[in-house]
């Protein structure tokens, strides 16, 4: 089995949180692999910058998702054990662009629930649910 490490963000501006549209259709949050001589924390703000182009602060760590998938590698199926360091973050604007070189068709800030409406993936609704959850705290204590 192969193990990788990825960084990313729920991207807040407002009541609004950053998404990504796969060529598929799929909305995902802004996320990917943890270079090598690379904090995590500093993978995050890069994927995200590279991914949608949106200027980010890194407000604090929210947690880690693992799951498991199977990638074809010259033929050969190849077993992925993935674990996923999120960080909740604010937009310094609503500024972002969709990087079609990143495997993306568009970028939008959306409203709360509509975010949680559109998440592909079961984990990404999770982690955007406890990303609401802190930053309503944040913003109301």
């Amino acid at each position: 089995m192969v193990e990788e490490v990825s960084a990313g963000g729920i991207v807040f501006f407002r009541n609004n949180i950053l998404m990504l549209r796969k060529f598929n259709g799929d909305w995902v949050l802004p996320k990917g692999r943890v270079e090598e001589n690379e904090t995590i924390k500093d993978a995050a703000i890069r994927e995200v910058l590279e991914e949608s182009k949106a200027k980010v602060n890194v407000i604090k760590y929210l947690g880690k998702i693992n799951y498991e998938f199977n990638r074809t590698c010259f033929k050969e199926k190849v077993r992925i054990n993935k674990q996923v360091y999120w960080y909740l973050m604010v937009a310094r604007n609503m500024n972002c662009t969709a990087q079609k070189n990143e495997g993306f068709r568009e970028a939008k800030f959306l409203p709360f629930e509509r975010t949680l409406m559109i998440a592909r993936y079961d984990d990404e609704r999770k982690i955007i649910k406890k990303a609401i959850e802190d930053i309503k705290f944040h913003c109301y204590k």
